[in-house]
């Protein structure tokens, strides 16, 4: 992660917006898409006594070693390897977006041309949180896809734990520093102001809710949808400018 500036200095910069580390970045953390792919598979598989239901079935029985009774609850997921292996991929795609996507190019919501002021603190250390928090949201589900949830650990709890709260945490914070730079911030917005009040809900009432599997997916699936939308402004933005550089330095080629 890069340190914020420690010096207000007036000077203003243009991020590079059309650097390959850039778009690199933006489709690594657009890439945690293939989670709803994965999990609908593994859906399908599923070899319970019941079928496998959306509202009350938690998400991590779908990654389950073994068949049998877990917590009260009869699981049996014979692809649960697919499901582990993706979150680990979710994971490893906001891990590398929060390495690979600078935090200029967060300030600018990386629109070719702006320009920012890293002695300006707060815009600067804002996209420095977003980059912690996505990294922290994407250390906590690759540990939940190494460790199951009957693998007889707490870190599983614990990396859910981390994807959910530093997840909902860097949607908005990533919300507010994109208004006025993008209308795709108040979806992310949105997608973090639910995650938060399904967190709070599941927190308050212990998950002793009668649909705990529809609970627990409004505090996943707003931050995977959520980071997605982000990579895909900047995935967008970084293409059609590298595209516009491309042109220019074919028309003076050819001039």
């Amino acid at each position: 992660m890069s340190p914020a500036p420690s010096t207000a200095a007036s000077a203003t910069v243009i991020p590079d917006t059309t650097s390959t580390r850039q778009y690199i970045g933006a489709w690594s953390v657009l890439s945690v898409l293939q989670y709803f792919a994965a999990e609908a598979a593994v859906i399908l598989a599923w070899a319970g006594p019941r079928p496998y239901d959306l509202r009350t079935g938690y998400i991590s029985d779908l990654g389950a070693l073994r068949c049998g009774v877990f917590d009260g609850r009869d699981v049996c997921s014979p692809l649960n390897w697919l499901m582990n292996a993706s979150f680990v991929v979710q994971g490893l795609g906001m891990l590398l977006g929060a390495l690979l996507l600078g935090s200029g190019l967060l300030c600018v919501a990386a629109l070719g041309g702006a320009r920012v002021q890293p002695g300006r603190r707060k815009p600067w250390l804002a996209a420095v949180w977003v980059r912690l928090l996505t990294a922290t949201a994407g250390a906590g589900t690759v540990i939940v896809g190494l460790v199951p949830e009957d693998a007889g650990s707490g870190w599983h709890y614990t990396g859910a734990l981390m994807y959910f709260i530093a997840g909902a945490a860097a949607l908005l914070v990533l919300g507010f520093l994109w208004l006025r730079k993008t209308v795709m911030s108040w979806f992310i917005l949105a997608c973090g102001a639910v995650s938060l009040a399904a967190l709070v809900t599941g927190g308050l009432t212990r998950m002793e809710v009668p649909e705990p599997g529809a609970l627990e997916r409004l505090m996943g699936y707003p931050v995977t949808v959520g980071v997605a939308a982000a990579g895909l402004v900047i995935a967008q933005r970084v293409h059609r400018q590298r595209k516009q550089v491309r042109a220019a330095a074919s028309l003076g080629q050819a001039l």
